[in-house]
């Protein structure tokens, strides 16, 4: 056997979506805080991301997190969130399982019945309160970086589809909200060809157009990468969805980034109170449960606190190696 690196990994699956969980073998990525070490791996290390997310080691909709030493000194834990579309600034089904994981292998003091782990993320500090039952993680819940909606009833044209009309938010990554029945498609994964189709052509169309997002405090966070394409009956208080993610695969979670920045948008419409428990459910059926707990700004953007619950569970553990004549290095997506 014959490899020029060896990665630990424990892999985990929140509410379907997993996330690969790099607990060695990465070293210390170079940067003062979280933000510049993504930046770091974006420009630099990024053969590592494909080789440990792309086939033949993982598969066109692979996620993960590298877990790296805090930058801060209130943090517990650094961690960089991978997939096969980039480095994400947040990732919320990521974090729920990096807490699990941490928890469920002792690589964190455990207590019971909860135990709070801070993590140092590339858009700020994440707290996660995982519900412990004789050593086992039971949920999480997660304290999200502040959400913001970015624009309301925004217009964009979409071949095929027409003028369109979407909402904009940020929960950790931005999101672009459209309602099915609008693309003239429906909620049934029979037609999930034709929903992913649509909601990339969606996510064309707002990247190269006037309104493409971009972070109010961090130039660095800007672009769509997701869209909340919404079932029919879908209220504040329960929503259907189907989450389009670019280059082109459903997220399998209910998605807790998209969950805060759903949030953050029907709170901006005056549908959302805080306080007031939102359930979100994703293609496969599975659900997160989320509440806004505060307000606050973000740029001098108005902004919420959002708090995201799920459940996540361990998969198995795993050695990935590099042999020196691998002809994929990198890995590859077919």
């Amino acid at each position: 056997m014959r490899t020029r690196h060896i990665y630990h990994a424990v892999d985990s699956h929140t509410e379907g979506m997993p996330t690969r969980v790099i607990t060695g073998g990465v070293g210390i990525v170079p940067g003062a805080t979280m933000a510049e070490r993504r930046r770091h791996f974006a420009e630099h290390l990024d053969h590592l991301r494909t080789l440990l997310m792309y086939e033949p080691r993982g598969h066109s909709a692979m996620s993960g997190a590298i877990l790296q030493p805090p930058t801060r000194p209130d943090a517990d834990v650094g961690v960089l969130f991978v997939e096969v579309s980039g480095l994400l600034p947040m990732c919320g089904h990521g974090t729920i399982g990096v807490a699990t994981v941490l928890v469920e292998t002792g690589m964190v003091p455990v207590t019971e019945p909860v135990t709070t782990v801070r993590l140092d993320t590339p858009a700020g500090l994440v707290s996660a309160e995982v519900q412990v039952t004789d050593g086992a993680a039971r949920a999480v819940t997660l304290t999200n970086v502040p959400a913001f909606c970015a624009g309301l009833d925004l217009k964009a044209e979409v071949p095929g589809y027409g003028r369109i009309t979407y909402d904009l938010a940020y929960g950790g990554n931005f999101y672009a909200f459209v309602e099915l029945d609008a693309l003239r498609l429906p909620f049934d994964r029979a037609a999930k060809d034709e929903l992913l189709a649509a909601g990339l052509a969606v996510m064309e169309a707002v990247n190269s157009g006037p309104d493409r997002p971009v972070h109010p405090a961090d130039p660095a966070i800007s672009g769509l990468k997701h869209v909340y394409l919404a079932a029919p009956g879908s209220t504040a208080r329960r929503s259907r969805h189907a989450m389009a993610i670019h280059p082109g695969w459903f997220d399998r979670s209910p998605c807790g980034t998209g969950t805060s920045a759903r949030m953050a948008q029907l709170h901006a419409r005056g549908l959302l109170p805080l306080h007031t428990d939102f359930v979100n459910e994703s293609f496969i059926g599975t659900e997160f449960t989320g509440r806004l707990t505060g307000e606050t700004e973000v740029g001098g953007v108005p902004a919420v606190v959002p708090r995201v619950t799920g459940r996540a569970w361990i998969t198995g553990t795993a050695q990935y190696f590099l042999d020196p004549a691998d002809p994929f290095p990198a890995g590859f997506l077919l």
